[in-house]
């Protein structure tokens, strides 16, 4: 059980992590402020460092990690591409990775409700995350 939850968490804060990433990836271009543009790349690196970690142990566990799910990161691309169309602008880059890091700190207090079996270094590394997500969210809110 413990061998099993901890793979299961360790997956889900792959797969959001790459969600993450990719969201970043999708407003990079629009970003017209300098020091927002730094902040998602410093936030970006920071995602890249917890997902090298996160793929040492599922490695370890002889798991390739999970792929975000393709509806949500449709879905995600979509709201993305449609809210700047209509408003190209660092004020609605802000909103969108704030609601983005939001479904994250959800998500992964869910997830780390449901694998309670986990080991603590897989719950140390969901926590680091969840962590995370709140400061770039906290972040973002000099440029709502």
């Amino acid at each position: 059980m413990i061998e099993q939850d901890t793979i299961r968490l360790l997956k889900e804060c792959d797969a959001g992590i790459k969600m993450g990433v990719s969201s970043i990836g999708d407003v990079f271009d629009y970003i017209n402020d300098a020091k927002l543009k730094q902040c998602l790349v410093d936030y970006q690196n920071e995602h890249e460092i917890l997902k090298d970690e996160i793929q040492v142990l599922l490695n370890a566990y002889h798991d390739e990690g999970k792929e975000p799910n393709l509806m949500a990161k449709g879905m995600s691309w979509i709201k993305t591409n449609v809210k700047l169309v209509m408003n190209e602008s660092d004020q609605t880059i802000a909103d969108l990775m704030t609601d983005g890091c939001n479904m994250g700190v959800k998500s992964l207090n869910k997830y780390l409700n449901q694998y309670k079996a986990a080991d603590e270094r897989s719950k140390d590394i969901t926590k680091r995350l969840i962590h995370l997500e709140e400061r770039f969210a906290i972040d973002m809110r000099n440029y709502l």
